[in-house]
């Protein structure tokens, strides 16, 4: 079959539109040819599991889902009585952009909290008090929180060990969104463990798709006491793959060899090289007109543009509007973006505004 699209075009909408990494290719391959038992009982999904126990400490358990929004809604479920509720920054993905999936499958009632860098602090889980004899008011039982944030930002270890500390003390427990997790271990590097189990998350939705996977997500109960039935939730939510083995042979490939932490690297230091090469134009006077709303700590840039520049510059390169009406933009870099992407898109932007 001949190609339908032009294998060398990348633009800057999402890491979701990169392609498969080769390892990832390799890894799929290795794993095809004769029988393995379905629905996780294969060796890939026991050796997955392993490796996990290793990276994330060995009580650790693990449940591959198909995609992002399946991973958060099966882990908060699980995580929750019917009459429970989760707290969460105003920008969080399970609130912004999966269509109310946590609401309405799940059945759960997100309570928001405004956040100017889309990360919680300890003092905004006072803002819903937990009062278990109040049946007029749903009952908090679950922070979430996403690591990197929807705006590019990243939770160092301290500010995460803190919010956890104070969540415990509450009563609560902590699920990270962790879609971007491998782009925030990176840009502190650190490894994984370092911001989910020894900063005190309970459950984790580990991702994989924006990091060169063809598809698949991870819930990982780190404390498995803080979850219920999630095999149970697994199944009845269609979470639970027939041939897991495709699934976990790519979350092989990711963590047994560090290639999360390499290509996560290489898009960070992409998203770096973009904003760096904008802001010396800036400083130097070369272009005008441009300025950036969020620090870029991991692969995302957040920017704004004078009217009509975005809608100019998407004839040629693909990326998202995230404010209109404040002229305000998203960029996001991938494993697979280059230096001659970066460096022609810096182009192209400083030709609309010098």
């Amino acid at each position: 079959m001949n190609s339908l699209h032009d294998p060398d075009l990348r633009g800057f909408a999402s890491d979701n539109y990169a392609g498969v990494h080769p390892e990832v290719l390799a890894a799929l391959t290795s794993a095809n040819g004769g029988h393995q038992i379905s629905y996780g009982g294969d060796a890939y999904t026991a050796r997955l599991a392993e490796v996990l126990g290793e990276q994330f400490g060995q009580q650790v358990q693990v449940f591959p889902v198909f995609n992002g929004t399946g991973a958060n809604v099966v882990g908060l479920k699980s995580m929750l009585p019917h009459w429970g509720s989760v707290i969460c920054a105003e920008s969080a993905h399970i609130n912004t952009d999966e269509a109310g999936a946590p609401e309405r499958v799940a059945g759960i009632k997100l309570l928001t909290v405004p956040s100017v860098d889309g990360k919680l602090r300890p003092d905004d889980l006072d803002r819903y008090p937990r009062e278990p004899d109040d049946v007029h008011h749903p009952l908090p039982g679950v922070v979430s929180i996403t690591q990197s944030t929807e705006l590019g930002t990243v939770y160092t270890a301290e500010e995460l060990r803190a919010l956890t500390d104070r969540a415990h003390a509450l009563g609560l427990t902590v699920h990270l969104d962790g879609s971007r997790l491998a782009n925030a271990a990176a840009s502190l590097d650190l490894p994984l463990r370092a911001l989910t189990t020894d900063a005190g998350v309970d459950v984790l939705s580990l991702g994989g798709t924006k990091n060169g996977l063809i598809f698949g997500e991870l819930v990982l109960a780190i404390n498995p006491d803080a979850v219920t039935g999630l095999g149970y939730l697994q199944k009845l939510n269609m979470q639970l793959a027939s041939k897991m083995r495709f699934v976990s042979a790519q979350f092989l490939a990711l963590l047994e060899d560090d290639l999360w932490q390499r290509s996560a690297a290489h898009a960070n230091a992409m998203a770096r090289r973009l904003r760096t090469g904008l802001e010396e134009r800036v400083s130097s006077g070369a272009i005008t007109g441009i300025s950036f709303s969020q620090p870029t700590d991991a692969n995302t840039i957040l920017a704004t543009l004078p009217a009509g520049v975005a809608d100019r510059l998407r004839q040629k390169f693909a990326f998202y509007d995230w404010d209109p009406a404040a002229g305000e933009v998203r960029w996001v870099c991938s494993f697979d973006t280059t230096t001659e992407d970066v460096d022609g898109f810096i182009a192209a932007v400083e030709s609309e505004l010098r």
